[in-house]
C-alpha cells in the first residue's frame, strides 16, 4: 500500500500533508505526482470527488519551493471556470504550502482589481484565476505570461461548456512553449481532445475510471412523475421533493438540491425556507460575498439545505455530503455525474435521487447510456410517509435534541450567514402552495451542527 511518504514530495509538504491527516494518496494522485514531478505533462480524466486538485497542487508546490517570483510575471498559472472552485483551489495551496515561503494570488471577479493588482505588483509564484479575469489584467498591461514554468487547467469540460475554450486557447498561447501542462477533466469532448492534442507534450495519461463515470459509493435512484395538470406542475413538483426530503428521514444529515434554472433555483429555495426546511439558493446571479457566505455555512453545517445551479455548485469540496437531489434532469447527460459527484466523496457512501417527468425521457436515456447503467426507479406511493412513523421520528429525534448545543464558534458562523441571507434574499411570498400540510420533524428545522453535536 503506498503512502505519500513513497512519492519524494518536499519533507515540509509531506508534514503539512500530515497535520490535514491524510497518509494514503488516492488513484489519480498516485499517478500523476510521480509524473509532474518528473516535469511531464500530465492529462487527467478522473471524476470529480477523486483527489485530483492535490494531484497537481502538491507537486506544483514541491517544484516552486527553489526559486523567485518576478513583478507581474507568476511562476505558474493554475486555470478554474468558476470563481467558487477557484477559491477552493487556493485555499488548497494555502494548506499544503504553509511550511513554504510561497506566493499565491486569486483573480476572480466581484473583488477589487487594485487589491489584485497590489498582489501581482509584489510578484507571486501562484496565480489562480477564471480565464475571463486573467485576460482582463492581461489586457489592462498588469501582468505578463511569460515566466510561466507550470499551466494547470482545472475541469477543462465544464470550460468548454462555459464558452471558455477560445480564451483558453489565447492564455495557451500567451504563455512559453516550454512550460509544464498539467491538463484535468471529468469527460473528454472531441473539443477537448482537440485542446490537448494542440497544447500538450507527450502527455502521460491518467484515467482513474472510464469517462462519465458515477462513483460506486453513490446510491442512485430516479422517481418517475407525472403532473395531474401542467399549471400544477410547478407545485407537485416541490412538493415531491419534500416528501423526498421526508422520506430519507434523519440519514438525510445535509443536502445539494439542483435545478437546471436560476430561477427555479430561488423559487425552490424560497419554497423549502416556507415549509422549515433550512435552505438556501446559490446561483450565478447573486453577489459574490453572498454566495461564499451561503457556501461557508453550508461547509461549517449552519445551513442543511444548498439549492444550486451547475455553475455555481460545480467544483464543490465539501467531503460530507449525504444527499443529491436533482429536482430536474439536467439537459446534459454530463452535468449529472458532476452533480451526484458532490456526494459519495473520499470513500464516503451517498445518496443521489432524481425527479423526472414525462418530458424528461429523452434527457434521462442520455444519462444511462453515458453512465453505463439503468438509474433504478422508485415509486411516488412508497414516499408516503405515515403519520405514526413521522411521530416516531419527532419523538426520537427531540430526545436527542436535549442532549447537545451547537458550539461558540458555530453560532458565529450561523450568524453571520443568517445575516448575509436576510440582505440578500426576499422573503418567500404567501400562496396556497405553502399551505403546511406537514408537521415536519425536528431534524429538518434544527441545524445540521445542533445534530452533530447529539
Amino acid at each position: 500500500m503506498a503512502l505519500f511518504s513513497d512519492l519524494k514530495l518536499n519533507p515540509k509538504i509531506l508534514n503539512a500533508i500530515e497535520d490535514v491527516g491524510y497518509k494514503e494518496p488516492t488513484p489519480i494522485q498516485l499517478q500523476a505526482i510521480p509524473a509532474a514531478l518528473e516535469g511531464r505533462d500530465v492529462l487527467g480524466i478522473a471524476q470529480t470527488g477523486t483527489g485530483k486538485t492535490a494531484s497537481f497542487t502538491l507537486p506544483m508546490i514541491h517544484l516552486l519551493a527553489r526559486g523567485r517570483a518576478r513583478a507581474r510575471m507568476p511562476r505558474s498559472l493554475v486555470l478554474c471556470p468558476t470563481r467558487e472552485l477557484a477559491a477552493q483551489v487556493a485555499e488548497n495551496f494555502e494548506l499544503y504550502s504553509k511550511n513554504l515561503k510561497l506566493t499565491k494570488a486569486l483573480l476572480i471577479g466581484g473583488v477589487s482589481f487594485k487589491e489584485q493588482d497590489q498582489l501581482i505588483d509584489k510578484g507571486v509564484d501562484v496565480l489562480i484565476a477564471t480565464p475571463g479575469r486573467l485576460l482582463d489584467h492581461f489586457e489592462r498591461g498588469k501582468l505578463l505570461l511569460t515566466g510561466v514554468q507550470i499551466m494547470v487547467v482545472d475541469e477543462a469540460d465544464r470550460m468548454l461548456d462555459m464558452g471558455f475554450i477560445p480564451d483558453i486557447e489565447r492564455i495557451f498561447n500567451l504563455t512559453p512553449f516550454t512550460r509544464q501542462t498539467l491538463f484535468f477533466s471529468a469527460t473528454m469532448a472531441a473539443e477537448i481532445e482537440r485542446l490537448t492534442n494542440t497544447f500538450l507534450s507527450a502527455p502521460l495519461r491518467v484515467e482513474v475510471a472510464r469517462q462519465a463515470s458515477a462513483s460506486e459509493n453513490i446510491e442512485q435512484s430516479v422517481l418517475i412523475f407525472k403532473p395531474s395538470r401542467k399549471d400544477r406542475e410547478g407545485t407537485e413538483k416541490r412538493k415531491l421533493l419534500r416528501e423526498m426530503i421526508l422520506n430519507e428521514g434523519s440519514d438525510c444529515k445535509n443536502a445539494i438540491i439542483f435545478c437546471n434554472r436560476k430561477s427555479d433555483v430561488d423559487i425552490c429555495a424560497k419554497s423549502l425556507k416556507k415549509y422549515g426546511f433550512n435552505a438556501a439558493a446559490i446561483h450565478g446571479d447573486l453577489d459574490q460575498k453572498h454566495r461564499m457566505d451561503t457556501l461557508e455555512g453550508f461547509r461549517m453545517g449552519s445551513l442543511q439545505f444548498l439549492v444550486a445551479s451547475d455553475v455555481a455548485a460545480r467544483g464543490l469540496d465539501i467531503p460530507s455530503v449525504s444527499h443529491v437531489y436533482n429536482f430536474d434532469v439536467p439537459t446534459n447527460a454530463e452535468d449529472y455525474v458532476h452533480r451526484i459527484g458532490r456526494t459519495g466523496r473520499a470513500g464516503r457512501n451517498g445518496k443521489a435521487l432524481m425527479i423526472s417527468t414525462p418530458r424528461d425521457e429523452k434527457n434521462l436515456n442520455a444519462i444511462e447510456k453515458l453512465i453505463q447503467i439503468e438509474i433504478p426507479k422508485i415509486e411516488n406511493s412508497s414516499l408516503n410517509i405515515q403519520n405514526e412513523n413521522r411521530k416516531e421520528i419527532q419523538k426520537n429525534v427531540a430526545k436527542r435534541n436535549t442532549k447537545g448545543k451547537p458550539s461558540a464558534k458555530d453560532n458565529k458562523v450561523s450568524n453571520r450567514f443568517s445575516k448575509s441571507l436576510a440582505t440578500n434574499q426576499n422573503e418567500p411570498t404567501t400562496s396556497s402552495e405553502y399551505k403546511d400540510e406537514f408537521q415536519l420533524p425536528n431534524f429538518i428545522t434544527k441545524s445540521f451542527v445542533e445534530r452533530l453535536s447529539l
